[in-house]
């Protein structure tokens, strides 16, 4: 069976979105898939896709071909490193650390 790893059209007329799709290369563009590894918003400015990265190099390797679109996708999506929100731990260590700072600015006052 050959895999490809392409787009799958979404959305109204006039609004596309699309998923990026894990597929059997005979079925079609909107038809049956293995799986579902991201999206894409060809509308959206800036950072328009998201998509794991790790599955679709996992299917690469596996030996599915990914269409070109998908390809500069992936290309895009290694070069911008992933924006992570601080972690709670972070956040409750750091919070303490200028409340330390204020209290003892404030008993040296």
């Amino acid at each position: 069976m050959a895999v490809s790893i392409r787009l799958r059209r979404e959305g109204a007329k006039n609004r596309p979105y699309y998923r990026v799709v894990v597929a059997d290369s005979r079925s079609p563009r909107d038809g049956k898939f293995i799986e579902i590894i991201g999206t894409y918003d060809p509308k959206q400015t800036g950072q328009n896709s998201s998509f794991n990265i790790e599955r679709a190099e996992y299917w690469i390797s596996k030996g599915a071909k990914p269409s070109d679109t998908v390809r500069s996708l992936i290309k895009k999506q290694k070069k911008v490193p992933p924006a992570e929100p601080a972690s709670k731990a972070e956040q409750e260590s750091s919070e303490p650390a200028e409340g330390g700072s204020l209290s003892s600015a404030e008993t040296a006052s």
